[in-house]
């Protein structure tokens, strides 16, 4: 019986120890999901960064209008007469922009914040008064405003604005009226009489603006024209439509929308109509792919460990050269700790290179590891060419994100066959 039990073990070593590294694989695997959740981490830490800056330049900047107010007297008895406001859209929009990126520090982050130069001529063909069903003498005509609205007034507008209007310049005022709803906004009180209304009008504004994150447009006339343009490296399109033609600019920005509105009353009283919903425009955020990617690579994590120990395997299985648990652990750890100096390094210097200083690092130390223990430099150079292919792999796959699927199904299929060829005349 002994004899029986001894053969059975002698066959079976083999398989009962690739279980064991198997197994062993797995639980390596589990600190690096520990690792995800301190990419997590310093991904907030970013964004805290962010917010901070942008909470004392400026934030995310919307522009609407301009857009034409003109009070008038509603009759509520036979006697008394209540304040209305008449809101006008223009005919035709026309917006152009520039914008510049400036960079501010916190701690060992970038923030990247906008600097932008806005030019905006406001056109109306006729003002149409008429559509409001309002006697003509009841329309204040001397009270008449032209509006502005900026997301972030405060902070974003560091310099007076003037609407020009035929020869003359209109100082731009904080609105302080509650009653129409309209929020941060500025206005400019034009002389307007009732004779203006019914020959073409066009209202000109140009200022500066600060912000971050992003910049849009409300479509606050019947037709809107912009263009964006800026020396802004990768910029991502958002709003209700995206831009007439693709991007020309190889260095930064050079976009064009044209919008009919279909959405939104041209004339309308009451309260003031939030227009943002249908604005559009760019995201202006210069992208810090490093921890997306970093995440992405730990993904990979247990892939990369299988294989190296499936390299080491057939090693001892091939050139009979035995290997303790003890030591497939240690190598393990050391693919592990891979990832915590890619995430540490990659703040500092880039993913790529920190890829790269994180994977030498790796293959050294565990080429080194090996040729120790088996006393050989061929055995040492074929682990340090199995790390080298593998990294290579998964750095491959993480850059090209949209075949990311397909690179890593072949990628797989030929490992599979490479171990199968190699292990074929096993016996288990």
């Amino acid at each position: 019986m002994e004899p029986t039990i001894n053969s059975w073990y002698s066959k079976g070593k083999l398989f009962i120890k690739a279980v064991i590294v198997f197994v062993m694989a797995f639980f390596l695997w589990i600190p690096t999901n520990l690792i995800r959740g301190v990419i997590n981490e310093r991904e907030d830490r970013q964004e805290e960064a962010i917010e901070d800056v942008s909470s004392k330049w400026a934030g995310r900047q919307t522009v609407t209008g301009p857009i034409l107010m003109i009070p008038y007297n509603s009759t509520s008895s036979a006697v008394n007469y209540q304040k209305k406001y008449a809101w006008f859209m223009a005919d035709l929009l026309d917006i152009n922009s520039s914008v510049s990126p400036q960079k501010r520090h916190r701690g060992i982050y970038d923030v990247v914040v906008y600097e932008g130069y806005i030019s905006i001529t406001a056109k109306f063909n006729e003002i149409r008064f008429k559509e409001l069903n309002v006697p003509t003498a009841n329309l204040l005509w001397s009270e008449a405003k032209l509006l502005l609205q900026i997301s972030d007034l405060s902070r974003g507008i560091n310099e007076e604005i003037y609407i020009k209007w035929k020869d003359s310049s209109f100082i731009c005022q904080p609105w302080a009226e509650t009653t129409a709803n309209v929020g941060d906004a500025l206005y400019a009180s034009i002389p307007l009489k009732e004779e203006d209304a019914i020959t073409a009008n066009t209202f000109t504004v140009q200022f500066s603006l600060h912000g971050s994150q992003q910049l849009m447009f409300s479509p606050a006339a019947r037709e809107t024209k912009i263009q964006l343009t800026g020396n802004w490296p990768d910029p991502s399109f958002t709003g209700i439509k995206i831009p007439e033609t693709p991007n020309t600019s190889d260095s930064g920005i050079n976009v064009k929308w044209k919008y009919l509105n279909r959405n939104n009353p041209m004339v309308w009283n009451g309260q003031f109509i939030n227009l943002q919903p249908s604005a559009m425009g760019a995201n202006l955020i210069i992208p810090v792919d490093g921890y997306d990617k970093t995440e992405r690579s730990v993904k990979y994590s247990l892939l990369c460990i299988i294989l190296t120990f499936a390299a080491f395997f057939l090693i001892e299985t091939i050139y009979k050269r035995s290997l303790h648990l003890v030591q497939y652990g240690l190598a393990g750890l050391a693919l592990v700790l891979f990832y915590t100096l890619l995430l540490s390094i990659s703040e500092y210097t880039g993913f790529n290179l920190a890829y790269l200083i994180a994977g030498v690092a790796t293959i050294g130390l565990v080429t080194w590891f090996v040729g120790s223990i088996m006393k050989s430099s061929r055995l040492a150079v074929f682990i340090s060419f199995v790390l080298t292919v593998v990294y290579g792999y998964i750095f491959t796959i993480i850059q090209l994100q949209d075949y990311s699927l397909l690179m890593g199904s072949i990628g797989l299929f030929i490992a599979l066959g490479i171990i199968m060829f190699f292990t074929r005349k096993l016996q288990w």
